[in-house]
Order: C-alpha cells, then structure tokens, then sequence
C-alpha cells in the first residue's frame, strides 16, 4: 500500500505574488512527487493493493489565497481517477481522502495568530478537524477488507459541511 501525504503551500494574496520558485516548489511537492511514488510502488503491489491520495477541499473548491496550492490537489483529483482506472483491472485500488481544515502545521504555518485562532471556525463543527479525526479515512481505504468494491473515490471530511461532491 502507498499514502501519497506530502504537501507545500504558502499563502498569497494575489497570483502576481505568486513567485516563479513558489510555483514550481508547490508543483514539484504536491502533484511530482505522487507521480514518482505511485510508479515506483507498482512495482511493490500486487492484487488488493491500495493507493490513497491526499487532496484537498481546495482543489474541489479552489482558495483565492492558495492558487497554486488548489490547482495541485485538483489535479491530484484527477490522477486519482484517472490512476484507478488504470489499475482497476489489476485489482488495485486508488482513492483520496479530500479533507478542509485539519489542525496540522502545515495548515497555520504561515498565517496570523489572529487568523490561526480562527482555523476552522467557518465549519458547522465550528472547529479545525484533529489528524486522528482523518485517520480513519485512510485505514478504511487501505483495507482490502473494507473497501474492495471502492476505487476512483474521492472522499471529502469537512466538520459537516455538505457543499462538496
């Protein structure tokens, strides 16, 4: 099995504050390197394996601060499906567990302290979600047991916000 987890992203207030090297950073972290890792893994699994990506509520919805961060996971989205479809007749499944706001430090680490006290507060929980909160979503993907008949899926955990597909 692979979780393909890694992320970068960096808050800007405009697409002109976007720099070249933030691009490409963001680019090379997020969309690369699960490309890399999910073709090196094929190698290593066989039927009922699984693949799980990380997206983001931002690459469904996009985020006006987050620009080149959104168009990664969106097309994380999309490598998921397409993936799955690929390998569905290798009995190898690829799902993407989609989350909004998590308490991590890569979601606060380059925000206000106003602005962190606020993270998640505009969920109906009212509340940031906990890594252990998100767990789950993986473990369940991950068993062949659990999720066999699931592939291609992209799973959104949004503290009860119901506006994603």
């Amino acid at each position: 099995m692979l979780v393909n987890n890694a992320a970068f992203q960096q808050h800007q207030k405009s697409i002109a504050d976007v720099s070249d090297e933030q691009f490409e950073k963001t680019f090379r972290t997020n969309i690369f390197g699960y490309f890399f890792m999910a073709k090196a893994a094929l190698e290593h699994l066989g039927a009922g394996g699984a693949i799980v990506n990380t997206g983001s509520i931002t690459g469904l919805e996009g985020s006006k601060e987050l620009l080149d961060y959104s168009a990664t996971k969106g097309a994380i989205h999309a490598f998921t499906k397409s993936l799955a479809q690929q390998l569905v007749e290798r009995k190898i499944r690829v799902n993407c567990v989609s989350p909004g706001p998590i308490w991590t430090p890569l979601n606060v680490a380059d925000k206000e302290p106003e602005k962190v006290a606020e993270h998640g507060a505009d969920t109906p929980m009212k509340r940031p979600g906990q890594p252990e909160e998100v767990a789950p979503a993986y473990v369940f993907f991950a068993s062949d047991a659990d999720s066999s008949y699931i592939s291609g899926e992209i799973l959104t955990l949004l503290g009860g916000e119901t506006r994603a597909a």
